[in-house]
């Protein structure tokens, strides 16, 4: 039992590093060649696993093998766009300029009906709106409609806006982000003062605090702090 335990941990460890240090790109959308690689490092440190006769060194030993594998493959990739096309494929464009490229469909067994499917995923009801829709190497259906049919932007109406900044977390679950503070420009001590200001002395009766991208302060207080009939689902906000 214990031995099980250890080398589930071992195996565990050594996949979760693995993927790591094969890029954070192996995580988002995977093309065919990445989700590959990742189904076969799953089964080789499940092996080991489930047989404790297997040699746990050569499973470790095949799981870097292909973690070189595709750390070498994803060089190679950036350094010949050919290379690339060959190990991962090209985008495919579907709809190019309003036409619909039926040839492109067949190649890629796509009937007219996944492709509807997949415009309204994206907001086109209509084909007709689509100036182009793009298939790319990870699958996923790239739609750009056409300049009637695309969202107002204030640029188009010259209306003036200001470039914000990125929404961070002060505190989560009673924990302060001292660091995230500073961030947007906020001492301890004065952050303190305002949460004081709202009636809230301590951190730890906040669930989550988080400073937009105007620089407002939203606050949501734990639940059972609200005093609320229905204060064991939902939490108070306020705003700083």
């Amino acid at each position: 039992m214990l031995i099980v335990a250890a080398r589930t941990l071992i195996l565990y460890v050594l996949v979760l590093f693995s993927m790591r240090l094969m890029g954070k790109s192996e995580l988002s959308k995977m093309s065919p060649f990445q989700l590959v690689i990742v189904f076969m490092i799953a089964e080789l440190a499940a092996i080991p696993i489930d047989d404790p006769a297997v040699s746990l060194v050569n499973g470790v030993m095949a799981i870097f093998t292909l973690m070189f594998l595709q750390i070498l493959i994803s060089y190679l990739s950036i350094k010949s766009e050919r290379f690339k096309n060959f190990v991962t494929g090209k985008p495919s464009i579907l709809i190019d300029k309003g036409r619909l490229n039926v040839k492109e469909l067949r190649r890629l067994r796509i009937t007219s009906t996944d492709l509807m499917e997949q415009l309204r995923l994206e907001n086109c009801p209509s084909l007709s709106d689509v100036q182009y829709a793009i298939m790319e190497s990870n699958g996923q259906l790239t739609v750009i409609p056409k300049a009637d049919f695309q969202p107002l932007k204030p640029r188009d109406m010259k209306l003036a806006v200001s470039e914000g900044t990125l929404p961070v977390i002060l505190i989560s679950d009673g924990t302060l982000y001292s660091r995230n503070l500073l961030l947007v420009g906020i001492s301890e001590k004065v952050f303190h003062n305002q949460l004081a200001a709202k009636g809230l002395q301590s951190i730890q009766d906040i669930f989550l605090a988080f400073c937009d991208e105007d620089k407002k302060i939203h606050i949501y207080l734990e639940a059972e702090k609200t005093g609320s009939r229905r204060a064991e689902s939902y939490a108070q906000e306020v705003i700083l």
